[in-house]
């Protein structure tokens, strides 16, 4: 008995000595995992064996943890490891270490064994078996993994169900989302911030957020998981709603703000999306590039200039002028207001180093206004202080071509662009080649162009050979080019316009009244063209023959006036403009009023003497409105800017920027 208590008493004294040494190896596993040196963990797991301290589990778990990590070692170690460790040695920590090891490298067979031989699974080890069935893209096999752990009775954890989330949101798998949401109400884990989350990002990805905003949403969720919310909304354009969600919010930061402004913009609200920028600078927090970005795109659309200004103006006091974001959509926003004497100030002053948006976005403001030899020689510029352009900045050269008419460089930089470049023609550029060939009069050129195109033809580019077929008057070619057009898109009005134009223009009137019949019959509406300008801080309207604004009378009366007048300096009206066969004397006066001509003389009567009239239009400016508005400029000694769908005319002396080739 005395012996049997001296070796009692002898053991329980080593005991601690032994949880010494097996800390200590831990920590030594843990500097050469830190340290990436395998060669020093192998020596120190050689020692412990022979220290006879592997009959610890702690131990044990630590070097098998060591294993797994990497460090160099690999996955075959960690396993002979794990089949070392006497049975009774290994918990539910060996087995959920040897599990993750496997499912985070990928190897389900693996993991599935280890799975199917453990003795008894944790929510732990359910997890990370769902979680590697996720990784690898099997989703169904993930749900049916999950579903047997509930029906294990086991709950889920908020680990488990964010990852089941995320991944349904990754595969816009809104059924199998909502079962799992399901579970998250049953569990009461609504209120956990990461899980309520991944149930909007979830709702959200899948184009199915109908959440209204519950008891339990509206007391439980931040300012995080309202944006997330608002986010989702604004995803799939229902700005109703996300203006709801933004409302209802008390803490709104500029993430939330610029969310709903970005939204209204990009669903082609851009009234709403000032009110709200300037509701933001009045009560909300300052805005940042984003924002600024934004509401700068917002002015570019609808030619605000002096919004535009303003704005630039607070982007300097932000010192948010250098943001890549925010200067290009200066550039942008000046250029597309007509102002392109800014726009090249602002990208001249940009003192640090000018990225390829910021050249391109400089040649395609060029480009728009017409000044084709400017754009090429900025685009020379570029190349030439090592900017290598990319596949927008070549659609902005090729652009510029075709307005000033530069076939053969036209042809020279498409070549360059992908010998050169190394950028794969993409149909924005096909679409663009055979413009400039076929506004050029190359029209069988840019037949054997589609030919040669390595993609099927899109809408756009018999669009383009179709536009150029009016303008020269070629009806076989046209005939051809509106088949296919229609063929794409049998909803285009624009292509049954385009044809009966030819035809008109040729004189065939029977031929151009059957296609207008044949529009009437198919049903497809026409698009109503208007014109439109921004004075005293709001947008005039107009329409051909409008009748609508407040000032009708006087707006009719300076039309009248100038009609007669630009007709005294010369002008002929064309008659071939307008598209119906009636007489001469009804064509003058449908033309007179023509949208662009009522906005001018509306502009007019609004604005003092010498002041520049910008005028946009959502159609493409017809011959006898360009001719006329060289007049125009001339009789009342006024720059007239006129940006109609394709580019920009500036009106000066009787001249018009584009030299007639447009």
């Amino acid at each position: 008995m005395q012996n049997v208590a001296l070796e009692a008493g002898a053991a329980a004294a080593a005991r601690p000595a032994v949880t010494a040494a097996i800390d200590h190896y831990a920590r030594l596993l843990q500097l050469c995992h830190n340290a990436s040196n395998p060669s020093a963990g192998r020596a120190i797991h050689a020692h412990a064996v022979k220290a006879g301290l592997l009959l610890s589990a702690y131990l044990c778990n630590n070097l098998l943890s060591y294993y797994v990590a990497g460090a160099g070692i690999g996955n075959k170690e960690a396993h002979r490891l794990f089949n070392e460790i006497p049975a009774g040695r290994r918990n539910a920590f060996t087995w959920n270490t040897l599990l993750s090891m496997y499912a985070k490298s990928d190897r389900l067979g693996d993991a599935r064994a280890v799975f199917a031989e453990m003795p008894e699974r944790d929510a732990v080890a359910w997890t990370v078996m769902i979680v590697g069935l996720n990784r690898a893209g099997r989703l169904r096999e993930a749900v049916r993994a999950f579903l047997d752990m509930v029906g294990e009775g086991l709950a889920p954890t908020q680990y488990t169900l964010t990852n089941m989330l995320s991944s349904c949101a990754a595969a816009e798998a809104g059924g199998v989302g909502r079962k799992v949401h399901s579970f998250v109400v049953k569990l009461g884990l609504g209120g956990f911030v990461s899980v309520a989350n991944s149930v909007l990002n979830m709702y959200a990805c899948a184009n199915l957020i109908r959440l209204k905003m519950g008891k339990q949403w509206s007391t439980d969720l931040n300012v995080i998981s309202f944006t997330a919310l608002l986010e989702g909304y604004v995803k799939i354009g229902d700005m109703k709603q996300a203006r709801e969600i933004f409302d209802v919010m008390n803490n709104r930061d500029v993430v939330a703000w610029t969310a709903t402004i970005v939204g209204y913009e990009q669903n082609g609200l851009n009234d709403k999306a000032m009110d709200l920028f300037r509701s933001m600078i009045k009560d909300g927090p300052e805005p940042n590039s984003y924002t600024l970005a934004a509401v700068l795109s917002v002015c570019a659309s609808l030619a605000y200039l002096d919004y535009g200004k303003q704005i630039h103006c607070k982007a300097i006091r932000l010192l948010q002028e250098q943001s890549v974001s925010v200067s290009n959509a200066i550039i942008s926003m000046y250029a597309r207001s007509g102002s392109l004497p800014w726009a090249r100030r602002v990208f001249d002053r940009i003192s640090w180093r000018k990225e390829t948006v910021t050249w391109t976005s400089m040649i395609m403001a060029l480009a728009q206004h017409g000044l084709g030899e400017e754009a090429v020689g900025l685009f020379e510029e570029m190349l030439h202080v090592g900017v290598k352009p990319d596949r927008i900045t070549y659609v902005g050269v090729f652009s510029a071509c075709t307005h000033a008419g530069f076939v053969e460089e036209g042809k020279r930089y498409y070549e360059q662009m992908q010998k050169k470049h190394g950028v794969v023609p993409e149909m924005s550029h096909y679409a663009c080649m055979v413009d400039l060939l076929a506004r050029a009069g190359l029209l069988s050129e840019a037949q054997e162009f589609i030919q040669r195109m390595s993609s099927e033809p899109d809408a756009i580019v018999w669009g383009s050979l179709l536009s150029a077929c009016r303008l020269h008057k070629n009806a076989d070619l046209a005939e051809l080019a509106a088949e296919k057009l229609l063929s794409i898109d049998p909803d285009n009005s624009g292509a049954y316009s385009a044809l009966a134009n030819v035809y008109s223009a040729c004189g065939r009137w029977n031929d151009a009244a059957r296609i207008w019949k044949l529009r009437k019959d198919k049903a497809v509406k026409k698009e109503t063209g208007f014109s439109w300008t921004h004075i005293h801080n709001k947008v005039h309207v107009f329409g051909a023959d409008d009748v609508l604004h407040p000032q009708r009378d006087a707006i009719y009366k300076k039309a009248a006036e100038m009609w007669a007048e630009i007709k005294k300096a010369g002008f002929a009206p064309d008659l071939n403009s307008v598209l119906h066969d009636v007489d001469d004397e009804l064509k003058e006066e449908m033309l007179s009023r023509h949208s662009e001509k009522l906005t001018i003389a509306f502009g007019l009567i609004s604005t003092p003497d010498k002041t520049t009239l910008r005028i946009i239009k959502n159609l493409r400016v017809c011959n006898d409105c360009h001719t006329a508005i060289k007049f125009i400029s001339k009789v009342v000694d006024r720059e007239i800017i006129v940006r109609d769908a394709t580019r920009f005319h500036h009106f000066r002396d009787g001249l018009c920027s584009c030299k007639d080739y447009w």
